[in-house]
């Protein structure tokens, strides 16, 4: 079985592995700083809201009107560019006073054009690791991507303390700049997959058409976005629900880090100890392990079981690990760095309806009931991907046939697979 370490032993992955992370935790730094900026200067928690979240809904625009640049540009040009443009914003806000509306102006912008970006790492990761090297490798990318997040928003508030917004923001470039020198000098300059036919909008948009027309890639999209806009809106209410609950302080803090706990140690025990095709059978379970513990919540349970079922729902995240090489194999040769744009646009997208959603319910219903229904809808959207998801058969071993029978049976069995193809074909 695949490893860990032949994983990050391939050198064009662990330059992309390694970039990534380190460009997470420079956008999480760039983020917190930047609502902290705007709270300081303005008073409104609305405006800091929304400087926390303005990197993300516009990421589906992008997706839809560009992400065909994710196949038709240069991978190296294109992520060279996306980190350059990363630093430059950064850069911006922190050497440069801009009214409110001008910076998140500006971080909106960069966010529209990030999933064309991120898609053509994506392409590239694929392309690098085969097998079940590609699944392991996803798994890494989701431990340091959660990882990274936590080090940048917690870290975050540490480094605006000792450097001021403006140096904060300078690190945050800094580690951007750093990605783009490393990915110019190190990436070699392969070939994009498609040339470039007519209007860009155009071709994003029928690229885009002629995913979600297909039934496989539709329904595994719709199976890694739900689950987890579900449960995102369920941890959006986390601190409601400690403050109506009366929890001591620090009680939210508490747990808010429970998920992404229960994340990390998901995708390292399923990702490394579960063989292939006993992730891909876990896929309902686990989705449902992300919803079903959240039920509790409808009820006055203590502060420790209200952990455990946020640890629980936390490791259920793991369920993507077994939808990964389905849908590798669902895409078309030359549009995977659109799909896997329109897949992180997706995320990222209902990441933020999913809070919204789940925010009004709690206002009608509370916060605990409104968490179970949260948990609710991530449990019935695992019974739905259970009525179709079937894991990849493994294929069978080859049997030693005596000599004297081999050339018999091989040409039986020849002409067996022969009509066997060819009556699949015709079905």
């Amino acid at each position: 079985m695949t490893t860990y370490r032949e994983v990050l032993g391939d050198p064009r992955f662990r330059l992309l592995f390694t970039t990534r992370t380190l460009g997470i935790v420079g956008d999480s730094l760039r983020i917190t700083t930047l609502a902290v900026l705007i709270y300081a200067g303005t008073g409104s928690a609305l405006l800091s809201a929304v400087a926390f979240g303005i990197g993300f809904l516009p990421q589906l625009l992008g997706s839809m009107l560009l992400g065909s640049l994710a196949d038709s540009l240069r991978p190296r040009l294109l992520i060279t560019a996306g980190y350059l443009l990363d630093a430059t914003a950064a850069a911006l806000l922190a050497l440069v006073r801009m009214p409110v509306a001008a910076s998140l102006l500006l971080v909106g912008a960069v966010a529209v054009l990030t999933p064309v970006f991120n898609g053509a790492s994506g392409r590239l990761v694929a392309e690098t690791l085969q097998g079940d090297a590609y699944v392991l490798g996803r798994s890494l990318t989701n431990v340091a991507s959660s990882g990274a997040q936590l080090l940048g928003l917690a870290g975050g508030g540490v480094t605006v303390a000792l450097l001021g917004p403006p140096g904060a923001l300078l690190v945050a470039a800094g580690l951007h700049l750093a990605n783009a020198l490393a990915i110019r000098l190190r990436l070699p300059d392969l070939p994009p997959l498609r040339r470039a036919t007519g209007s860009v909008l155009r071709q994003s948009l029928r690229g885009n058409g002629d995913l979600l027309r297909r039934t496989p890639v539709r329904r595994l999209l719709l199976a890694q976005w739900l689950p987890s806009a579900a449960v995102t809106g369920a941890e959006s209410l986390v601190i409601a629900y400690a403050g109506a609950r009366g929890f001591p302080a620090g009680g939210y803090g508490f747990l808010l880090a429970c998920l992404p706990v229960g994340m990390l140690v998901g995708d390292l025990l399923v990702g490394r100890f579960a063989a292939p095709a006993t992730r891909e059978r876990l896929v309902a379970p686990l989705a449902a392990l992300m919803g079903l513990p959240l039920l509790v919540f409808a009820l006055p349970v203590p502060l420790p079981l209200c952990a455990a079922a946020l640890l629980a729902a936390g490791f259920g995240f793991a369920y993507a690990l077994g939808l990964q090489r389905p849908f590798l194999d669902a895409l078309p040769a030359d549009a995977q760095g659109q799909a896997f744009t329109l897949l992180g646009s997706g995320n990222m997208t209902l990441q933020g309806i999913g809070p919204a959603l789940f925010g009004t319910a709690a206002t009608l219903t509370g916060t605990g009931p409104a968490m179970a229904a949260a948990g609710t809808a991530a449990a019935l959207t695992a019974l739905w991907i259970a009525t179709w998801h079937r894991p990849t058969p493994a294929p069978a071993p080859a049997l030693a046939e005596p000599a004297e029978t081999a050339g018999t049976t091989e040409a039986a069995g020849t002409t067996e697979t022969a009509g066997t193809t060819e009556a699949a074909e015709a079905a």
